[in-house]
């Protein structure tokens, strides 16, 4: 079976909305229809689990993929309908957005308050001590998941370990954001003590997703020393090598391939259990596929223009893309190329990508039918060896402790595939050039894989990007993101005024 993490929505709905008012933090207690039915076993313990694990296919946390370029400035986004990514990538968040600036804090609650409710009635059921062990681990990785994601978009938040009532959720006040990466990382922790190398089911969480999420943690942190500890676990584990091919490995045919760490699980189907985004990201009128597609996030000429030659040299403006780094045609629909056989963009052509000149490739579903429900069944990979590589590579060079071994690691990345082969980057590069090369290779390695936004506020160098212009096939100007300039304020989203207004004691973050 192509996929045995499967979700069964409507059931999902019943145990966890039935009667229940999904609102503030999500921290209601959600056990409206607990019964004698319920928690009595396995099954109903698998159904709650992978109630928790459907959370994370939401637009606000990976449910929209490769759209998570638009929040930096090498994607551009046609329109405010996908999660008002075009907003936070252009600078014009508000306190009252909604959309993935409010949806982020309310799913990543929704995870948290799910994960409570788990863990407070699933040694209801009578369970071996190995399954007690696995569900129990896979609940604190989920609500790592959650809280990570909460301090890297928030900053510091209210940290909710238990099941409360309505007025103790008005009540709750910030942690501090120290606080809040040590409890996602605590989490991490008990995670990984307690998962397995190999999970019993494709798709759900094992002790080298937990140690790779636990290494991003420590990375958006700047806590390289702990980076390099966690990352010599994971090698420990003989587990995980770089795929062959950077253009087959997100392709379907190759998907829980050894390079996969972690990733968000989709089938064929018409119960929402499919990968929407890939088919919005698809360029649209003209293609075999039946469902078309919106062409909703599009490269800019600003990322195209990253890519460099193969053998170093400068790029030729009359044929700008011949000799050009592949992954620049495995990530990008490029004008004189072809999709599913038609030319783009006299034949292909919709949307952002009739006004930037460009269209996505990576993600989307290129070469499958789609269903009608407008959904594939491409996983998202939240989580690859390739990552856990350039995290090494970046915390050698910032902990000065081995320059020449993290170019040679960037050089696995350039030339290890069979289908990359870039000119390798010399050695006795000083720690300052190294930076840059490993900064760079990230943002081209792991373009519309959605990294590039933390990138950008980790790095904290969003004041050096913007204001940076969008511009159309035909040389003109479409937009200026962020025109009056990227202020330290936006390395965090606001807290959501529909948060505020239920609990007084959620101070808003400094310059919102």
């Amino acid at each position: 079976m192509k996929k045995t993490l499967i979700y069964s929505l409507s059931v999902l709905f019943l145990l966890f909305a039935n009667g229940c008012n999904e609102s503030y933090l999500e921290v209601l207690p959600e056990d409206k229809i607990t019964s004698a039915t319920f928690w009595q076993s396995e099954d109903d313990i698998i159904l709650a689990l992978n109630g928790i694990y459907s959370v994370l296919r939401h637009t606000a946390i990976y449910g929209a993929g490769p759209s998570f370029e638009a929040c930096t400035p090498d994607g551009y986004q046609w329109s405010h309908w996908n999660g008002k990514l075009m907003q936070i990538g252009n600078g014009s968040v508000t306190t009252s957005l909604d959309g993935v600036p409010a949806d982020r804090w309310t799913m990543s609650y929704r995870i948290i308050s799910r994960a409570n409710y788990f863990l407070e009635n699933f040694e209801k059921v009578t369970l071996s001590a190995e399954a007690k062990e696995r569900y129990m681990g896979e609940v604190h990785f989920l609500r790592g998941i959650a809280y990570a994601l909460l301090a890297e978009t928030y900053g510091g938040v209210p940290i909710i370990d238990k099941v409360i009532t309505t007025k103790e959720a008005t009540e709750l006040k910030r942690a501090t954001l120290d606080e809040t990466w040590a409890k996602a990382v605590s989490e991490y922790d008990i995670a990984i003590a307690a998962l397995k190398v190999d999970a019993p089911q494709v798709g759900r969480a094992t002790k080298g997703a937990a140690l790779g999420m636990k290494m991003r943690a420590l990375l958006y942190q700047n806590k390289y020393t702990d980076v390099l500890t966690v990352i010599q676990q994971i090698e420990a584990l003989n587990k995980y090598t770089l795929f062959p091919s950077y253009e087959e490995l997100f392709k379907v045919a190759n998907e829980n391939n050894s390079e996969v760490l972690f990733d968000i699980q989709y089938i064929d189907g018409e119960q929402a259990q499919g990968n929407f985004f890939a088919w919005l990201g698809n360029p649209g009128v003209g293609i075999t596929t039946d469902a078309g597609g919106a062409s909703c996030v599009a490269p800019t000429q600003n990322m195209v223009d990253k890519y460099e030659m193969i053998d170093g040299s400068k790029v030729d403006p009359a044929n700008p893309y011949k000799g050009r780094d592949p992954r620049l045609d495995f990530s990008i629909l490029r004008p004189g190329a072809n999709f599913e056989g038609k030319p783009y963009p006299t034949v292909i052509k919709n949307h952002t990508g009739q006004r930037v000149g460009f269209n996505m490739r990576k993600y989307t579903s290129e070469g499958i039918k789609v269903s009608t429900a407008r959904q594939n069944p491409i996983n998202f990979i939240v989580l690859r060896y390739g990552d856990v590589l350039m995290s090494k590579a970046e915390a050698l060079i910032e902990t000065n402790t081995g320059i020449d071994e993290a170019i040679k690691i960037i050089n696995r990345i350039r030339t290890e595939r069979q289908d990359v082969k870039m000119k390798p980057v010399p050695l006795g590069l000083s720690q300052a050039e190294a930076r840059k090369k490993v900064r760079f290779e990230r943002r081209i390695e792991f373009f519309l894989e959605g990294t590039y936004w933390s990138d950008i506020k980790r790095w904290k160098i969003g004041g050096e990007l913007y204001p940076s212009e969008v511009r159309g096939g035909d040389g003109s100007l479409i937009e200026t993101k962020f025109s009056a300039g990227y202020l330290p304020k936006d390395d965090l989203l606001p807290i959501p005024d529909s948060e505020r207004a239920q609990n007084k004691n959620l101070e808003q973050n400094p310059g919102w």
